[in-house]
């Protein structure tokens, strides 16, 4: 086989990449493995939202009239949505508008990769970024840490000093990042609840991989954790923002069939579902260069974290990658890679076309297959 390593990506490697996207936004929902602190209730509505549209399409496509104006009514629902969808994503400060990242959080992330930090200056960060201050707070108090405070372990910590020095620098390092992209993820819209739950496993295992090679390869392993998680912050955002389209049109469309007594028109939108094809589309053509395009219109483009997430998007060949953005992209490939075996849709060619173009070599593929991919080890 002719090496197509590091050089300009080939057809068949970005045929796998697509395959892949395809089976994590459309694909039928397989069992996703849940943070702790998710609430089942999100998965239990997007369950009964499945059921109640299928139980719809179900009834009418025993009724050839109904049948028809279901197809009618639906087709014209998708495409006003996916034509809305595409008009989205072209202009990223009223993206920024609708979401919870900020220029606060990405100051933050960029803080930490200051070698002379040290927990006093972070404190004052933290302060200001309240929902962060508060998963702190109750990772210091919950059952599985107490046990690393000893004495006094009863006792509710409120104090951010004290919070931050129970944890420790370099364990905070790496909580900042992983915190801020759990927090990012679109989690009010129950129409995307397996997607968003199948990004934040992507992004956990192509995290644990990054850091892991990090420290193969003697890099600033909280570096290339926060590349590899911020990577994923467009693809989150783009998610999101194809939910809130539907969902926005759809309930439009609901109520005014509601207000016309128009129960067949009703049932027609109540069934339509997520449009998941333009959502795919639309994560591949824009996810990648939100990341970039997103810290630009905060202001962070003087940020490594900027220069390193820019460089992932636009290189046009994986050998002029610097080393961090390298590793990052090789861990996001090697996650595309596990989680495609995992649903029992890669051949063994594929998986040595990805070896090779993203220089996977032998010793890093053993060091990659020891992980515990279920769990973040973050204290």
């Amino acid at each position: 086989m002719i090496s197509v390593a590091g050089g300009l990506k080939p057809g068949e490697i970005v045929d796998i990449e697509h395959r892949f996207f395809h089976q994590l936004i459309v694909g039928k929902p397989q069992k996703v493995e849940l943070d702790d602190n998710e609430q089942d209730e999100q998965l239990i509505d997007a369950h009964k939202l499945e059921i109640e549209q299928q139980a719809v399409r179900s009834r009418l496509s025993k009724q050839q009239q109904q049948q028809q104006v279901f197809l009618a009514i639906s087709n014209q629902l998708v495409s006003t949505v996916t034509d809305a969808m595409s008009h989205r994503f072209s202009d990223t400060k009223s993206l920024l508008k609708d979401s919870k990242i900020t220029e606060s959080q990405w100051k933050l992330l960029s803080e930490l990769q200051n070698k002379k930090l040290n927990l006093n200056q972070l404190r004052t960060s933290i302060e200001n970024i309240v929902w962060l201050k508060n998963d702190l707070v109750n990772l210091v108090n919950s059952p599985s840490f107490r046990h690393f405070r000893g004495q006094g372990s009863d006792v509710h910590v409120r104090d951010l000093k004290l919070v931050l020095n129970y944890i420790g620098l370099e364990q905070v390092r790496l909580l900042i990042p992983y915190y801020c992209m759990r927090y990012w993820l679109p989690r009010q819209h129950s129409s995307t609840s397996f997607i968003t739950r199948k990004i934040w496993r992507f992004a956990n295992v192509a995290s644990i991989a990054a850091k892991a090679l990090a420290k193969h390869h003697k890099q600033d392993a909280c570096l290339i954790f926060s590349i590899s998680l911020g990577h994923f912050m467009g693809a989150a955002t783009v998610v999101g923002q194809c939910a809130q389209v539907y969902e926005t049109i759809r309930g439009d469309w609901l109520r005014q069939a509601q207000q016309d007594r128009d129960k067949v028109v009703y049932d027609a939108i109540l069934a339509t579902s997520l449009p998941k094809e333009s959502v795919c589309s639309n994560v591949l053509k824009y996810g990648s260069q939100l990341n970039w395009q997103i810290l630009k219109e905060l202001n962070m483009d003087n940020s490594s974290l900027f220069q390193y997430l820019s460089e992932m998007d636009q290189e046009l060949s994986y050998s002029e990658m610097r080393l961090p953005a390298a590793i990052a992209t090789k861990s996001i490939a090697f996650a595309k890679l596990l989680l495609l075996q995992e649903q029992l849709m890669l051949k063994p060619k594929d998986k040595r076309l990805m070896f090779d173009y993203y220089e996977i070599s032998t010793e890093e593929l053993s060091i990659l297959r020891s992980q515990n991919y279920h769990k973040q080890e973050l204290f």
